[in-house]
């Protein structure tokens, strides 16, 4: 049964009276840690879908979610169209702006995990296809509500480093063979490498927290570690000069036999360091449910310090956040605020991320 909706006569976008009902496209790493359980947490969503073509994703898939429906190809989730609201692609990004426009042209509001697109261009015609068709394009930049990105805003907001000058930002491991997906193996025109999946966290963050950028430079590596790979890089480092004039050094690194902090910002009252990963994307994995009292809370041995060496404090975390996503999207499809990510603004990334690559 169809549910109806009304559009708003101000901003033409459909408000909903009843739950969301959601595809889930892809069942791997993205859509099993990430999507499946936020959208499953949220009350205002219903996991009708979920497409995957390999056997035991599509187990794990019917076992996990006995109420939703798997299929094995997007062409049978496309005949259905009239049987869903919102289309979530958690999908290689290769696959992306041909999924997308698909979604777009049955009127569907679609969820576009990151890296958006392969390419700004793509990203520009989707945000204009959508807009087009009055339908809801976001994309699921999800370290948005990181436990230690919030609480670096926190600080930020409460002028706690005084005058920040500079801010340095990592995701690094120590796998040396290659982390197994498609990062590894898929090339740089197909949205591949770590600066397309990680650099699409890094940077989105540091625009978040310092402004737009006037410049930009960056580095890139390839260790060999899949021939297959075609040049996809496995090391990178960023350096953005904003318009407020903080100067971000930003590294992604799956060979780091010692990782660096995972921030660490000067500014003219004091610095903030802070060492190890939010603990959301393996709390998820493991099987903790985002409603769970737990979830989000970052344990005392990894809070940053505040303050000047030798004078320093250690400073509570913010609680990681990622249902935050689908309750302010839930909020949006009723008419009630923006998309909790703009697309324009993962375009902006993909501008610099293309910049970089074109010189290395």
């Amino acid at each position: 049964m169809t549910v109806p909706s009304v559009k708003n006569g101000q901003h033409g976008d459909p408000v909903r009276t009843a739950v969301v009902r959601t595809a889930l496209v892809g069942f791997g790493i993205s859509g099993r840690v990430f999507h499946a359980p936020l959208i499953a947490a949220d009350p205002r969503f219903s996991l009708d879908f979920i497409v995957t073509a390999d056997p035991g994703r599509s187990r794990q898939a019917k076992s996990s979610y006995p109420a939703a429906e798997v299929v094995t190809t997007v062409e049978e989730l496309f005949d259905r169209a009239a049987d869903m609201d919102l289309v979530v692609l958690a999908t290689p990004p290769v696959t992306h702006f041909d999924l997308a426009v698909q979604a777009i042209n049955r009127g569907l509001d679609i969820v576009v995990d990151k890296p958006f697109v392969p390419n700004s261009a793509q990203g520009e015609e989707l945000i204009s296809r959508a807009a087009e068709a009055g339908v809801r394009l976001t994309v699921f930049q999800n370290r948005r509500w990181d436990a230690d990105f919030l609480t670096v805003r926190r600080l930020l907001e409460a002028g706690s480093l005084g005058e920040v000058r500079t801010f340095e930002s990592r995701f690094e491991w120590w796998r040396p063979e290659g982390f197994g997906n498609w990062r590894d193996t898929t090339p740089i025109s197909e949205g591949g490498g770590i600066l397309h999946d990680l650099g699409a966290h890094l940077i989105d963050q540091a625009i978040q927290l310092f402004g737009p950028v006037e410049e930009s430079y960056g580095e890139t590596s390839s260790h060999g570690w899949q021939e297959q790979g075609e040049g996809a890089d496995q090391e990178a480092f960023v350096s953005l000069l904003h318009r407020s004039g903080v100067r971000s050094r930003l590294w992604m690194n799956g060979a780091a036999a010692q990782v660096g902090a995972r921030f660490h910002i000067l500014g003219t009252k004091s610095g903030y360091t802070k060492w190890g990963l939010d603990g959301q994307e393996a709390a998820l994995d493991a099987g903790l449910r985002p409603n769970d009292p737990h979830y989000g809370v970052e344990p005392e041995s990894t809070w940053g310090r505040l303050g000047i060496d030798g004078s320093e404090e250690q400073v509570q975390p913010e609680r990681g956040a990622y249902p935050e996503f689908y309750r302010i999207l839930g909020d949006a499809l009723k008419g009630r605020g923006p998309s909790p990510v703009d697309p324009a603004e993962s375009v902006q990334a993909l501008r610099i991320i293309e910049k970089i690559h074109s010189q290395s």
